[in-house]
């Protein structure tokens, strides 16, 4: 028995390694994917962890080849209040009203940028490592190095499911992905208002 301890701790590791090895290539394919896409749309429950608050927001993110928009389905108070992008890009221009929702961390990161930060740094962050968690696969990037965002994905053509944010030493969003569309077939209307919280 003690001789065959090494070549099965040897097969963990080969094992071990080419599930790695299936992650990164499946993560590698779905940015690939990603960064081709002539359209995506998705809403988001976003939680937003201020240093003494928590602040809870329902976002619907659509995106195409003329840029993006990111706007609240709740709370209700702020229905409705929408911030453009440009292809790319992750700031936010705001057509009419100012939502002002205030830093949560000293690099200027907001509830309704995270989406754009995110999407971000899924098309260009470095993967720096992969894991399996109670059946999804797990991805930590760093697109700079003031950002550090996990995805968790749903395996087969990988889609994320949840992901969090963590700047300044500590998770600053936490984000739950629902209703991921990709593909220039997308409908024209914004997400109905049943799907807000």
């Amino acid at each position: 028995m003690k001789r065959m301890l090494p070549i099965l701790l040897c097969l963990c590791l080969l094992l071990a390694g080419c599930g790695r090895d299936g992650a990164e290539r499946d993560f590698e394919s779905f940015s690939e994917r990603l960064n081709t896409l002539d359209a995506l749309r998705f809403t988001a429950k976003v939680r937003a962890e201020y240093e003494h608050k928590t602040a809870r927001f329902t976002l619907a993110y659509e995106e195409n080849a003329e840029g993006g928009r990111v706007t609240v389905l709740a709370p209700e108070l702020i229905r409705g209040v929408s911030a453009r992008f440009k292809p790319g890009g992750t700031t936010l221009e705001y057509d009419s009203v100012v939502l002002d929702t205030g830093s949560l961390d000293s690099f200027g990161l907001s509830p309704m940028s995270s989406l754009p930060v995110l999407l971000h740094a899924m098309r260009v962050g470095h993967a720096e490592s992969f894991r399996e968690e109670d059946g999804q696969t797990v991805v930590q990037l760093a697109p700079d190095d003031k950002l550090l965002c996990t995805v968790w994905f749903d395996k087969g053509p990988l889609r994320p499911v949840r992901a969090e944010l963590v700047t300044d030493g500590r998770v600053t969003v936490v984000v739950e992905i629902n209703d991921w569309q990709e593909g220039g077939a997308l409908p024209a209307s914004p997400p109905p208002a049943a799907q807000a919280e």
